[in-house]
Parts: structure tokens; sequence; C-alpha cells
């Protein structure tokens, strides 16, 4: 079975760049490489760890997704308020991948992460996909 990843990604990032209240709040959404020069709040998809969920009958992948909200207010207030705008876009709803199943999307854990920069205040949301072939 070739990976969901990619397929993963590009389903995750429909959803959250479609949303019309989390587009309303952020100055984008990107993959992990971001412009030097974007400006807050802003959010980065990636860093999925894929690993195997094979059963009798078919072959599946556990994913870990995590979410990545970044913003330079002085409280943590508005980036964990887009840390739940995403949990709600995302947790037990359903998700459509290309070639795969997705049997769950599960919301796993919301960090607040310490930033080399004072100013920034940096939130991970993770996630556990499980998905299966078609």
């Amino acid at each position: 079975m070739p990976s969901p990843l990619m397929q993963l990604q590009t389903a995750l990032y429909s959803r959250l760049t479609g949303d019309e209240t989390l587009a309303g709040v952020l100055t984008g959404v990107y993959d992990e490489s971001v412009s030097e020069a974007r400006s807050y709040p802003f959010l980065t998809v990636g860093g999925f760890d894929a690993t195997p969920r094979n059963n009798m009958t078919k072959k599946g992948r556990e994913i870990i997704a995590d979410f990545h909200v970044w913003d330079d207010q002085k409280s943590f207030g508005p980036a964990l308020t887009i840390a739940a705008r995403i949990e709600e876009l995302l947790d037990h709803q359903p998700l459509t991948v290309a070639g795969h199943h997705v049997v769950a999307v599960r919301h796993d854990s919301t960090r607040k992460l310490p930033d080399p920069d004072p100013t920034i205040r940096h939130v991970v949301v993770r996630f556990q996909i499980t998905t299966e072939e078609q």
C-alpha cells in the first residue's frame, strides 16, 4: 500500500484553509517551510510520524500529525483559541483521503512550548489519525 501521507497532508490543508473562522484569524497556513518575512499568527502543518497498523485483511497506518500555531501576542490566549478551532475542525470529524479510508481522527494533545524568542508563542496540536487501504 502506498503511504497516505501526501494525500493526508493535502486533505488536512484543505480542511484548515477552507474554514472561514480560521482564515479570519490566521495570516496563513504553511507546510514546514515558512518565509522569515511572514506575519503572525500563522499555522504550519507538518511533523508526521507513520507506523504500520495492519490487520488480517487490510494494511493500515497510525499517523501522528502535528500542527504548530505561531503568534507574537503577549499571552498564549489567542494561540490557544486557534488551537481549539483546529481541534473542532479535526477531532472525530470525517476526512476524505484519496486512496485510503480514514478510520479515525483523534485529538491527542495540545502543548504550549517555550520558544528561544521570548516574544513568540508556540502551541502544538497533535492528532492521531488511523487509515487503512481501500
